[in-house]
């Protein structure tokens, strides 16, 4: 295992985009030392410290011994398979950020990530730039532990448990409904637009994935209510109301 941190070999970013971003240590699970030496020298400009492992042993040893905040795992590790480890990790520490690094971008691999405990899901190859706002966007949310049920109209919504419940009874959500609902949630009160929930689910905006999220938006008013989600012409969607 190995830290990066800032140096002189490394160029910073203007000092108003570090002070954007929450510094934080993280712990990059990867065996292919050129993407880690990518990642660590591409993070260490927004004043994060990077810790390295190569493999499923070593991440849970660094996890063990270190102070963490973000894991950035890789799901193919030589010692075993990513997506365990990130549900073993999700099973004991609710509060650790992750972020799934993969060449596995099929939906169905991108559901299963977030269903093992992941906080988001980004494909190989990356532009560094959207890597970074990601590290971002997870500084700013608040720790998976602190937040309660959310409650609209008859409906709470419970983050930890993965499930919405409408009078105390489970909703029949999906994965991947519920993996929209969750995205709206983070940003309650704002409209999200169309294309950055595309980007966000499938990696790639095209009329497959428009026509994908149709779908299953309409299958979130059916079960929830027309108000639950509703959308703002010509801008995107935004939580609502039963």
């Amino acid at each position: 295992m190995c830290v990066a941190t800032a140096s002189k070999g490394v160029t910073r970013a203007p000092r108003h985009r570090i002070l954007e971003a929450k510094a934080m240590r993280i712990l990059v699970v990867d065996d292919n030392h050129e993407l880690c030496d990518l990642v660590g020298r591409s993070l260490a400009r927004d004043g994060h410290q990077v810790l390295f492992a190569t493999s499923a042993g070593e991440a849970k040893l660094a996890l063990e011994r270190e102070r963490v905040e973000l894991l950035v795992l890789d799901l193919g590790l030589p010692d075993g398979s990513g997506l365990e480890l990130c549900r073993e990790v999700r099973g004991v520490d609710a509060k650790l950020l992750i972020l799934v690094l993969t060449a596995q971008t099929a939906v169905a691999s991108r559901v299963m990530s977030l269903n093992a405990g992941a906080d988001d899901h980004l494909g190989k190859p990356f532009a560094v730039a959207e890597l970074r706002a990601r590290v971002r966007a997870l500084g700013r949310r608040v720790p998976l532990s602190e937040r309660g049920p959310l409650r609209l109209g008859h409906y709470e919504f419970d983050r930890v448990a993965r499930r919405v419940t409408l009078r105390g009874e489970p909703a029949p959500i999906t994965s991947r409904e519920w993996a929209i609902l969750d995205l709206l949630i983070d940003r309650r009160g704002q409209v999200v637009a169309r294309d950055d929930l595309l980007r966000l689910l499938w990696q790639r905006v095209d009329d497959a994935t428009r026509a994908s999220l149709e779908v299953l938006m309409s299958r979130i008013r059916k079960k929830l209510g027309a108000n639950i989600v509703r959308t703002v012409r010509g801008e995107g969607y935004i939580l609502g109301d039963e």
